[in-house]
């Protein structure tokens, strides 16, 4: 599935690009308002092949609880409730959860159920978003199985090879640009065996996996940027390097992925292991 472009963008006319024009980031080196909307209305949607390819496999449907740890502003829970499931969804962040509820969606901050989700089981438990760059990544995928009920299931998700992803050379900005903070690679999970090296210890077996073509596609560099900052793999690097040396750096790596026309693509692969909590 192609990915949509972000509405309210003005492409710039073919091979037109002021010179030294650098584009204007709000609440740069903080995740507020203007970066949650950035996710929300550029970002998200990039994902959309993934959550559907996950979706399919399952066959999501009026049986389905599903929980979205890491649900951010609840795209993939908007997908699974078109299909009949009961969906809700945890997000730490304050500004990421008030758009997930502008959609109406049962989102709350904490790891324990609260009312906003009423069950504290379900038969699919979501991880699409949390894991890539994650400190702890155990802990997502124990606090996952925790929530899953006997039978159900737990899916994680991952960038793939970095070889098959262009987005690599950009995120690879992102790493540079931390000094010596703790910033995390975003390809450390997509080794061979990585996901599944997470599941024993948390009582859950390997039930099937798979890849997935995710574009990355924008209308303009602007849009590109303001995205790829919305995912939070930048932050480490914008506390460090100050957010208008990142924002340049940025613009620079996607260079070689501007097109005549202004827009900007990147092909990727996500890879998704599918896994279940024994009865």
């Amino acid at each position: 599935m192609a990915s949509a472009r972000t509405t309210g963008t003005t492409a710039r006319p073919a091979g037109a690009r002021p010179a030294g024009a650098r584009p204007h980031h709000p609440q740069q080196g903080a995740v507020g308002p203007a970066r949650a909307r950035d996710w929300a209305e550029i970002q998200e949607r990039m994902l959309v092949p993934l959550y559907e390819a996950v979706y399919d496999r399952l066959e999501v449907g009026p049986a389905s609880s599903v929980l979205g740890l890491g649900c951010r502003s609840g795209l993939a829970l908007l997908l699974a409730a078109g299909r009949g499931a009961q969906v809700s969804g945890q997000e730490p962040r304050e500004e990421l959860r008030e758009l997930a509820r502008d959609r109406r969606l049962r989102v709350c901050a904490g790891a324990r159920p609260t009312a906003a989700v009423p069950r504290s089981a379900h038969s699919l438990v979501t991880v699409f978003d949390q894991l890539p760059g994650a400190a702890e990544p155990g802990r997502v995928v124990a606090e996952a199985a925790r929530l899953t009920l006997p039978g159900g299931h737990v899916v994680l998700a991952a960038w793939g090879p970095p070889e098959r992803c262009e987005s690599a050379p950009v995120l690879d900005a992102a790493r540079r640009m931390a000094g010596r903070t703790t910033a995390r690679d975003p390809f450390e999970l997509s080794a061979p065996g990585a996901l599944e090296d997470l599941l024993a210890p948390v009582g859950l077996r390997p039930a099937g996996s798979g890849r997935v073509g995710c574009p990355f596609a924008y209308p303009d560099l602007d849009s590109a940027v303001r995205g790829l900052l919305s995912t939070g793999l930048f932050e480490a690097a914008e506390e460090f390097s100050g957010a208008p040396l990142v924002a340049k750096e940025l613009e620079e790596a996607l260079q070689p992925y501007l097109r005549p026309d202004g827009s900007v693509r990147m092909e990727n692969v996500f890879r998704y292991l599918v896994a279940e909590r024994p009865r």
